[in-house]
């Protein structure tokens, strides 16, 4: 790094001058921003014309919002994945959405709540998700995944079937919510439709892996995590020998992950015993309307 450029003192004082204006109008447009005269749309897009405002903090910016304070500002920013010293002039085009629909103003609409459903391969989530989409207001997640569809799935329907190339693109545009690697292919959750369901005020429920679940709770602490456990290990065993579409030696594994996966149910906040789907489903709406 080269030595800092000499300023005659003419300059010196300009730069100074510059400088104070520059804290004179961010701090003018953060005490808009408290009374409620501006909005974070408004600011973000006064930021475009003005470099004062495009070089303020974002975590100054959301802290001066009236009823957030300090400790709130900082749990949103980590929730949007937006660093505490990240500027409005350096948000991506994701970050800014997400920033400016946090604090769009909804009218008569509570935030719908997060719920997590995960467990053993083969204890029936995906049969629980499916009855829920059907029998409830909530919306059900739709996974991104790296691998090929069953011979009875569709995509859009069952997953959304990205090639390796797609997801990487998707990581590295922030799309995902959470992702991870299971059994060899990579698994992710759109992050867009999950947050204008909960926006809008509906309730939205992620049928996803337990690493992934673990994820999801580090960004959004109010997220109710559901374990689903089978009625008994040997019917857990019979479910996932019973599986037409593994070879022997993928249910064996599954077998072995499965025993692994069961160990992990004190990290979550409910657990659930899948004997009938319809007291599942019931259960998941209560906890929902809580």
């Amino acid at each position: 790094m080269g030595a800092p450029p000499q300023l005659t003192p003419e300059e010196r004082s300009r730069a100074l001058a510059k400088a104070k204006e520059s804290r004179q109008i961010r701090a003018a447009v953060k005490n808009r921003v408290k009374t409620g005269e501006l909005s974070i749309a408004a600011v973000i897009d006064m930021s475009k014309d003005d470099q004062a405002i495009a070089k303020m903090r974002v975590l100054e910016l959301v802290e001066s919002m009236s009823g957030v304070g300090k400790i709130r500002a900082k749990s949103i920013l980590e929730r949007l994945d937006i660093s505490l010293t990240r500027r409005i002039q350096g948000l991506g085009r994701h970050q800014l959405q997400a920033l400016e629909a946090e604090f769009t103003p909804l009218t008569a609409t509570r935030r719908g709540k997060l719920v997590v459903l995960s467990g053993p391969g083969g204890v029936g989530k995906s049969t629980v998700a499916k009855a829920l989409k059907v029998s409830s207001p909530f919306f059900v997640s739709i996974s991104a995944t790296t691998r090929a569809p069953r011979f009875n799935e569709t995509d859009g329907v069952d997953y959304h079937f990205l090639s390796n190339e797609e997801f990487d693109a998707a990581i590295a545009s922030n799309d995902f919510l959470e992702w991870a690697e299971f059994a060899g292919n990579r698994y992710g959750t759109p992050r867009k439709a999950v947050e204008e369901s909960l926006r809008s005020g509906k309730s939205v429920l992620l049928e996803i892996e337990i690493t992934g679940a673990k994820q999801v709770k580090a960004k959004v602490p109010d997220a109710i995590l559901v374990f689903l456990e089978p009625p008994t290990w040997e019917e857990l065993v019979s479910r996932l020998e019973g599986r037409g579409t593994d070879s022997p030696e993928r249910r064996a594994a599954r077998l072995a992950l499965a025993q692994e996966e069961m160990a992990a149910a004190s990290f979550f906040d409910k657990v659930l015993v899948n004997e009938q789907v319809d007291g599942v489903v019931a259960s998941l709406i209560e906890f929902a309307s809580a």
